[in-house]
């Protein structure tokens, strides 16, 4: 601290001056600039759904379930195991009862800014308030800056394209062939803290995340996905049509007896034989990165210098006025 004398009533006195330090303020206001300048994804979401017995009854629901909460960049989707079935349980019920309740939770979220939605928390929470019979596997996958958080329970996935190319596949868990990991209430099912959590870093503008239920994932390769991609977004990409397409392709390649397809050479490994296509409810959800939208730093920014250099000026100001004054320097 420095004092200064200066005469009051006739008396000398010291009176200190408290010079603002600018590595303080520092401290203080580049965080806040820094996180002004941090990027927002701009998205686009589009969905399908097609239920294996829509056919034969127009009626039914099917086994799927999934949601888009646009406000919070988060889409999921749950996979009904069918087999429930045969004890007259309807599986769907669980589904939509699970996405219902995780959607709820994700909603009641409030991150800070820098904060990503807390998927294993809102899983949790959907789970705990799903009463429903039956079970299902589940994929929630979230959006934030430049990145993507997922968690995964079974064999729903997503996938992740750039230039029609897929740079990220997620990956499934099953306990056997064809026997998922799944979510429920009876003892046989798994809990929430057998998800995979995973994050992929610096997504792009332009690029396409296609997630899908196990309908979509046995029935067509990659690489008809990225065909697909390819020959469907010359003019530019409406998720709504691509998530039709995908899910259309699928539901023809699943009654094709003679086509092969990725269920099937999973089954030959195993030691298995499957002829054509796997009946399933297909669920896709496309998401398209249109832009990084980058929050203006220019008048937070302005303003910061202009506090800079009116106390560096008024430091230094100080400082030449006090040469002579000064009388001591603790």
């Amino acid at each position: 601290m420095i004092f200064k004398k200066q005469c009051v009533d006739g008396k000398v006195v010291l009176i200190p001056i408290v010079l603002v330090p600018v590595v303080l303020v520092l401290v203080v206001l580049i965080p806040v600039l820094q996180e002004q300048e941090r990027g927002c994804m701009r998205m686009s979401f589009g969905a399908h759904y097609t239920p294996k017995d829509k056919a034969g009854s127009p009626q039914s629901e099917g086994d799927d379930a999934h949601f888009i909460c646009a406000e919070k960049n988060t889409i999921g989707m749950a996979d009904g195991v069918g087999g429930w079935a045969r004890f007259g349980i309807d599986a769907g019920k669980y589904a939509r009862q699970l996405m219902s309740n995780v959607v709820t939770a994700v909603q009641k979220q409030q991150p800070p800014l820098n904060r990503i939605v807390d998927l294993r928390q809102a899983l949790e929470e959907g789970f705990l308030n799903t009463k429903a019979m039956g079970s299902s596997t589940a994929c929630i996958v979230t959006f934030k800056d430049y990145y993507l958080r997922a968690i995964n329970v079974g064999n729903s996935g997503f996938m992740i394209f750039r230039n029609s190319k897929c740079v990220y596949k997620s990956r499934i868990q099953q306990h056997g062939f064809n026997y998922p990991y799944q979510l429920g209430n009876s003892m046989s099912c798994g809990k929430p803290c057998s998800a995979i959590v995973t994050t992929v870093e610096r997504l792009l503008p332009g690029d396409i995340t296609v997630l899908g239920t196990g309908g979509l994932q046995d029935n067509m390769f990659t690489a008809e996905i990225e065909d697909i991609i390819s020959k469907g977004t010359l003019e530019g990409v409406n998720t709504e049509k691509l998530a039709s397409t995908f899910a259309l392709l699928a539901l023809f390649n699943s009654m094709d007896k003679n086509v092969d397809i990725p269920f099937a050479q999973v089954a030959r490994l195993a030691g298995l034989k499957h002829n054509g296509g796997k009946r399933d409810d297909i669920t896709v959800i496309v998401d398209h990165v249109i832009a990084l939208i980058e929050f203006s730093a220019e008048p937070f920014g302005s303003q910061l210098s202009f506090v800079l250099c009116f106390l560096i000026i008024n430091n230094i100001h100080s400082f030449i006025t006090l040469l002579g004054s000064c009388s001591s320097v603790l």
